[in-house]
């Protein structure tokens, strides 16, 4: 599951301390996905010889609440730093039926656990749109690819003092990988051009497309010039996905990689199936694009927020 380290311009925990956290976050997962599995399997158990009635969770008879209820962890930023984070979970419909629905499960009560780190800190917190919650583009960054993949959600980066923002940006422990999505409808052929505009065809229908490469060139030099100025030393990898349908790129742009129908399989599996640990460098890279990330937010009161607090 990649982490969600930084989520537009919302403040994000991993601003505190990026090499606490990606680690933390590893931890956490690993232990509560062995919780949740080991009670699934216990219900499933009991039923099955008869201590259990169908539908009667293993919960009432250990009088304890289940990981589905809340979910509770001390954390420490530093030795000399607590905070007592508890996350409350939405009681689950119907019990999963198999190991795959419960990992599914499970998956989707660690995004909303994501968009909570991505979104606050122990002082601040940043407002999220609804629409967040439901944002599959999101999900696919999150629930598709390794725990060492670092997720830069359409961060927004000051440049001077102008925001500006970027495209997405998948943070690997080889690469950086800046991505720009060229989809639409499926099976389409998206036209590269060297003009404002793309075109877009599907059957007989045509759509004119904003020109990605330009919001990708800009990405790549802001990027660059962050990683000049803090000496980090990474590969940037310019990516057009169109996952659904064929990029017919016309040999033009020779440094972007077009990821389309054709090898996106590839692709793909290539980065998920990543094997490579957590490197120092990346850890130093994400740091350094956190620190020229905008981010809006207000105090916390009592869990409630009241105006405008700053931007960093």
């Amino acid at each position: 599951m990649g982490q969600l380290v930084k989520l537009m311009d919302c403040i994000s925990r991993y601003e505190t301390d990026v090499y606490y956290y990606v680690p933390e976050f590893i931890r956490l997962k690993q232990r509560q996905w062995e919780q949740a599995k080991a009670r699934w399997q216990a219900e499933r158990t009991a039923e099955a010889s008869g201590w259990l009635e169908t539908g009667e969770t293993w919960n009432a008879w250990l009088d304890k609440p289940s990981w589905w209820e809340r979910l509770t962890k001390r954390w420490r930023r530093r030795a000399a730093l607590t905070e007592e984070e508890t996350f409350s979970l939405a009681p689950m419909a119907c019990p999963a039926a198999t190991l795959e629905e419960l990992k599914q499960q499970f998956l989707d009560e660690l995004f909303e656990l994501q968009l909570k780190w991505a979104s606050s800190t122990m002082m601040y917190v940043s407002s999220l749109d609804e629409a967040v919650y439901g944002d599959e583009t999101l999900k696919y960054f999150l629930q598709r690819f390794p725990d060492t993949h670092l997720c830069f959600y359409r961060p927004v980066a000051m440049v001077g003092k102008a925001p500006v923002e970027l495209e997405t940006m998948m943070l690997t422990p080889s690469a950086l990988w800046c991505i720009a999505f060229v989809e639409g409808r499926p099976d389409n052929i998206v036209m590269a051009s060297t003009g404002r505009f793309w075109v877009e065809q599907a059957g007989t229908n045509e759509t004119r497309l904003v020109n990605p490469v330009v919001s990708l060139r800009r990405t790549e030099q802001i990027v660059s010039e962050i990683f000049r100025k803090h000496e980090v030393d990474w590969p940037i990898h310019l990516v057009l996905l169109n996952r659904s349908g064929y990029i017919d790129s016309g040999g033009l742009f020779p440094f972007i990689r077009y990821i389309d129908k054709r090898n996106y399989d590839e692709w793909f599996s290539r980065l998920r199936r990543s094997a490579l640990p957590l490197r120092h460098g990346q850890l130093k890279a994400a740091e350094a694009l956190l620190r020229h990330c905008a981010s809006f937010y207000d105090r916390r009161h009592d869990g409630n927020m009241s105006g405008e607090e700053g931007q960093q």
